[in-house]
C-alpha cells in the first residue's frame, strides 16, 4: 500500500509562558534578563481561532533519505 506524507503549513498566534523567581527579573528597570525571548523553558499556548492555513502538500513517502525530485504537490492558498 502506497503512503503519502500530508504536509499543512500553518500560522497561528501562541503565548508564551513562563513563571519564573524574582531574582531571574528586574522590576525597577523593567529587565527580562534571560527571559527576553521565549525558549524551550516557555509553555506555549494556541490562541484560539488563530490558525490559518497557508498552504498543503503531499507526496509519496518512502523511509530513504530526502529525494529532491521527488514529485511533490501543492496547493498554495494566499
Amino acid at each position: 500500500m502506497t503512503k503519502y506524507l500530508v504536509r499543512h503549513h500553518v500560522t497561528a498566534d501562541f503565548l508564551a509562558e513562563k513563571i519564573v523567581n524574582e531574582s531571574e527579573l528586574d522590576t525597577e528597570k523593567n529587565n527580562l534578563k534571560q527571559n527576553t525571548i521565549p525558549d524551550g523553558s516557555f509553555s506555549f499556548i494556541m490562541v484560539e481561532q488563530s490558525a490559518k492555513l497557508i498552504r498543503t502538500t503531499y507526496e509519496k513517502y518512502d523511509e530513504s533519505i530526502n529525494n529532491s525530485i521527488k514529485e511533490r504537490i501543492s496547493n498554495k492558498w494566499y
